[in-house]
């Protein structure tokens, strides 16, 4: 199962960046990967302090980002999976060199779910097109081929399942 898994991952990887490549997407997958940086997470959440629920929001993603960014450490430094850039894959070279040489789960794309899933809970009606830039979010690490699928895949649950919990305690 878990050989079947591996291959999966890795099939699904060669296709995507293939993709990304064929039709020069790595400008664009640049910019979503971008967006999924720390600081643009508190530059949003202290703006929608000035809305009524914003404060409610700012907690619920504080706390979610307390009870995700240990875990995302944890998890990274035992895994320890080599991130595709890192690997000798014929053919293959990387848009860039990421910061840190892990690559499961993906800290990118389980930030943007903390985001997306934090105002899934406070603004319902925003919902959708937030979960469709998380999504992009962590589909352009794979493009950019500094992740596997599967990492984007661990990243989403991560992020979503640490604001889950932080909303018990909010």
């Amino acid at each position: 199962m878990f050989t079947y898994l591996a291959e999966l991952d890795l099939r699904t990887f060669r296709a995507l960046t293939q993709f990304g490549r064929k039709h020069d997407l790595e400008a664009c997958a640049l910019k979503f990967s971008a967006s999924g940086n720390g600081p643009l997470y508190l530059c949003l959440a202290l703006l929608m302090l000035l809305e009524q629920d914003g404060p409610r929001f700012f907690a619920l993603l504080l706390l979610a980002y307390a009870v995700e960014l240990p875990l995302y450490l944890l998890l990274k430094n035992a895994i320890r999976r080599k991130r595709p850039c890192h690997q000798v894959l014929v053919g293959f070279r990387a848009s860039f060199e990421p910061s840190d040489k892990f690559s499961l789960p993906s800290g990118h794309t389980a930030g943007a779910f903390v985001f997306a899933s934090a105002v899934w809970q406070i603004y319902p009606q925003l919902a959708v097109p937030v979960f469709i830039w998380a999504a992009l979010v962590g589909v352009s690490r794979v493009f950019l081929g500094v992740h596997y699928p599967l990492d984007i895949l661990a990243g989403a649950l991560l992020g979503s399942s640490a604001t889950l919990i932080a909303v018990v305690w909010i």
